[in-house]
């Protein structure tokens, strides 16, 4: 007959206790950065309140991409664009546009070779008073696949206050739950970075459902590539840039004539993730070119067009519908919030604006 197994000793299940204690708090942590508890919740209110308390934010601006430029100029669709989509932008031969081109952070007097990122965001206003607005950015892919991905990112980059850095353990653990947004960090660090927004190429990253006149679907993701030659800066040339470079280089450019982007969609294979906008498509899919953006002037954002623009990925035309992308939805929710907040301030005589402040913009 067989023994049966002595219980464990007290002494030893005390050995265990601080292994099973460790192994307890990774979970945690890794749960944490998961989305799973903690911030899991995230609502748009929470990613505002986490940017506005980082950087230099002003009242008045933007929660994110606080300091930009006005541009106008038309938009000319091309004939492959109406049999890919109904969209009215697609058949209406020109149409005026309102844009911006803006940088990342929430600090609106940052300089100019602070980042590799550049936006680029558009408004299209069709004669038969549909909207379309988009927004880019100079990043080929996004940083994460998941809003909770991209508030973990950005919290474990937030320094702290004793060392004045970032603790490397905290991004280390959002890297093991994140693992894409490793990618995004090695392009910040090698991308080269072009000498004017004019030759910068802008991409939409998130997919967008394209339907023709027969209600053929189509998924597909568009950028604007400029037709001006892209010329990369040398270390020396960024450190030595003046802090508004971008800006003065875009109003040389203008005062000799427009600058021009062709609009071009990748169509989307049935295998391509079309809603985890972490991961680019491979470069072999399909391509179409389906318009052309003119840009002819350009002025400060005090006082300019764009100011008081929500630039929402998801206002958009009969013929043009949202993927499923997280990124995309979270992205519309929180330019809503940042929106209402800025226009509280404006309202309350509270913006960092001078010419709002004296009444003279608004």
């Amino acid at each position: 007959m067989s023994t049966p197994n002595p219980p464990p000793r007290r002494g030893s299940l005390l050995l265990l206790l601080p292994i099973a204690l460790i192994l307890l708090a990774l979970a945690a942590l890794f749960a944490w950065v998961g989305g799973w508890i903690g911030n899991h919740k995230l609502t748009p209110q929470k990613m505002m309140d986490f940017a506005q308390s980082s950087g230099q934010q002003q009242p008045g601006f933007r929660r994110a991409h606080s300091k930009g430029v006005c541009f106008a100029g038309t938009f000319a669709p091309t004939p492959e664009a109406a049999s890919l989509s109904k969209a009215r932008a697609f058949s209406q031969p020109s149409i005026a546009v309102i844009g911006r081109f803006s940088a990342p952070s929430n600090n609106p007097y940052a300089p100019d070779n602070a980042s590799p990122v550049r936006g680029m965001a558009v408004q299209l206003k069709t004669d038969d008073g549909q909207e379309w607005r988009i927004a880019m950015n100079s990043f080929p892919f996004f940083a994460a696949a998941t809003p909770q991905g991209f508030q973990a990112m950005n919290e474990a980059g937030k320094p702290d206050p004793a060392t004045g850095k970032p603790d490397p353990e905290k991004m280390k653990a959002v890297l093991a739950a994140h693992p894409e947004i490793a990618a995004f960090q090695a392009w910040a660090k090698s991308a080269p970075r072009s000498d004017s927004l004019g030759s910068t190429r802008f991409n939409g990253i998130n997919a967008f459902r394209l339907t023709d006149a027969h209600g053929v679907d189509r998924m597909v993701r568009w950028s604007m590539r400029p037709r001006t030659p892209f010329v990369a800066m040398t270390p020396e040339q960024l450190q030595a840039a003046d802090a508004n470079f971008l800006i003065a280089d875009l109003d040389r450019r203008l005062a000799t004539g427009p600058l021009v982007w062709d609009m071009v969609v990748q169509l989307a294979e049935p295998d391509d993730p079309v809603n985890d906008p972490s991961q680019a498509w491979p470069e072999s899919r399909k391509e179409a070119t389906i318009g052309t953006l003119t840009l002819a002037h350009a002025e400060p954002q005090a006082s300019g067009p764009c100011r008081d623009l929500n630039f929402d990925p998801l206002i958009l035309p009969v013929g043009i519908a949202a993927s499923d992308d997280p990124i995309l939805h979270a992205r519309s929710a929180a330019y809503s919030v940042s929106f209402n907040r800025r226009e509280r301030e404006i309202s309350a005589g509270k913006s960092a604006y001078p010419a709002v402040q004296n009444g003279s913009a608004k």
